[in-house]
């Protein structure tokens, strides 16, 4: 069961292995480590002095990840299984995935020691068969590298014998200081869901006051020295605690409604159940059938009404609960297949429950086709490279949909830095430019410019001056392929012709043009 954690991860990688701007921060944080180490005299050349965002982030997550990956990219390369940049990138994400799938492991674990191992199966084949969380794992936005330390917390809450009423001292106070250490440097949400979670432990028992505010003080103490040191030392500003200064300006001045707002029920009426899929109605039903699974959810759903009072919503900001709604499913998805076959209702209860699971394979295998066809950007610095592989003297520039939908510094194959296990190719010496802002006539003029990967190709090629060497296509939406005679006939086709009833459709994105001089 857990290697089906580990591949289902590892499939979502390889199947969409670009990257969108959204995980571009620790991405090229995790690059610049990766090629030059955190000495000062290397910290000029780093992404984040060229593009720093909004506010700025911790480094704290992405030097790890350079750290766990450079020796597995040496040992790769040595192998022959890593040769290029992309190869990097595909690796920093494969471990990053693993790293989250070893929490859910844990997790499953615990599941299996307080539910059995029945439940436990289902909890794995919900979570795999899901989506959103397995395509986002091995994704280095924020929230991922502060999943991993929240599903720690949770497995040492809630690894415990089936009938036990307290978990230990230890592991409560392991769990608390987990999550303050995640609320401080990854993501500062995460208090919210530190809360009720706090409240429910000092109402049963689990911890007393006095050492809960010990744990929450010495462990919160000890991640702002640790974010504050680092991150300071980095960004060269002193001090700069990053999660501190991302709560003042997206909360305190409200900054954050400018990437849009939603109304209050957006996260129990649209954001969980995308996630979630099936497990929703399974997750109400384990509650509803045992006193353990309702004990469980009361600190996520209370995590889910407090951050709702937050105008602007993202599904990513309640991820690190989908774990125990999962779990809840898991126990009502039991119920169901356990219930005697020898009458109608267990066989109905039995359908069921593989009918929800059956859906959302086929949700995630549809959103799983469209997302392969979303980073057009990727797809485009890709091609380019492959076909001016053998050319010197190249200077391209990247434009903006570009750069955001995978063209990350990884997929710069042919400029330098190289790590030193891999080996540079014979033209290395490109140019990728990523200056923004800059109008036909800007790149025109500018000579020195041999290439450009373009959202538009009209004006350029009415110029004279460029000529379209390709052009790369990306996911536009959905079309139903219905047979004539309406839905009902859709059972008559035969079951190998079903994938051509909803159709992908596509179009132009982007383009590569050479110049024509």
């Amino acid at each position: 069961m857990d290697l089906l954690l580990l591949a289902t991860s590892w499939a979502h990688v390889l199947l969409a292995p670009y990257t969108k701007v959204e995980e571009s921060f620790n991405l090229h944080a995790t690059h610049d480590v990766l090629m030059y180490g955190v000495g000062r005299d290397n910290l000029y050349k780093f992404d984040h002095n060229v593009f720093p965002g909004a506010v700025p982030r911790t480094f704290i997550g992405s030097i790890l990840l350079a750290w766990l990956t450079s020796p597995i990219a040496y040992v790769a390369s040595q192998w022959g299984l890593l040769s290029t940049k992309f190869d990097l990138q595909i690796a920093v994400r494969l471990v990053l995935a693993a790293l989250n799938a070893a929490g859910f492991m844990l997790i499953r674990r615990a599941v299996c020691r307080r539910f059995g191992r029945p439940t436990g199966l289902m909890y794995v084949l919900l979570t795999c068969s899901q989506f959103h969380l397995p395509f986002w794992m091995g994704r280095t936005l924020p929230n991922m590298f502060a999943l991993f330390p929240v599903n720690l917390a949770f497995f040492a809450l809630y690894d415990r014998a089936p009938q036990s009423q307290y978990p230990t001292r230890r592991s409560v106070e392991v769990a608390f200081a987990l999550l303050t250490f995640t609320a401080v440097v990854f993501r500062s949400e995460v208090v919210l869901l530190l809360a009720p979670l706090a409240l429910q432990a000092l109402l049963l028992r689990h911890i007393s006051f006095v050492r809960l505010v010990k744990v929450g003080f010495l462990s919160g103490m000890l991640s702002i020295a640790l974010t504050v040191t680092i991150d300071s030392y980095i960004w060269n500003q002193w001090p700069l605690w990053p999660e501190l200064y991302g709560v003042y300006f997206n909360v305190y001045q409200g900054k954050s409604s400018d990437w849009g707002t939603s109304p209050m029920h957006a996260y129990f009426l649209a954001h969980l159940p995308k996630l979630l899929l099936g497990s929703l109605p399974l997750a109400v039903l384990g509650a509803v059938l045992d006193n353990r699974v309702r004990a469980l959810m009361h600190p996520p759903v209370l995590f889910i009404v407090l951050i709702s009072c937050l105008g602007h919503k993202e599904w990513r900001f309640i991820v690190y609960v989908v774990p125990l709604f999962n779990i809840a499913a898991a126990r009502g998805a039991w119920w169901m297949v356990s219930r005697r076959k020898g009458g109608l209702f267990g066989r109905m209860m039995f359908l069921a429950a593989m009918g929800i699971i059956a859906l959302n394979c086929a949700i995630t295998i549809v959103s799983m086709r469209a997302s392969m066809a979303n980073y057009p950007g990727g797809s485009a610095l890709t091609t380019f490279n492959d076909q001016y592989a053998d050319q010197h003297a190249v200077q391209v520039h990247i434009s903006n949909l570009a750069a955001q939908t995978g063209a990350s510094l990884f997929l710069q194959s042919h400029s330098p830095p190289y790590i030193p296990s891999m080996a540079a190719p014979a033209t290395n010496h490109w140019v990728y430019n990523k200056t923004e802002n800059l109008s036909p006539r800007d790149l025109t003029a500018s000579m020195s410019l041999t290439h450009l990967i373009t959202e538009s190709s009209v004006e350029f090629i009415r110029s004279g001056r460029w000529k379209l060497v390709d052009s790369v296509r990306g996911f536009s939406g959905w079309k139903w392929n219905l047979p004539r005679g309406g839905i009902a006939k859709v059972f008559q086709i035969p079951l190998h012709q079903w994938l051509s009833v909803l159709e992908m459709e596509t179009h132009d994105q982007l383009y590569i043009l050479e110049r024509a001089e």
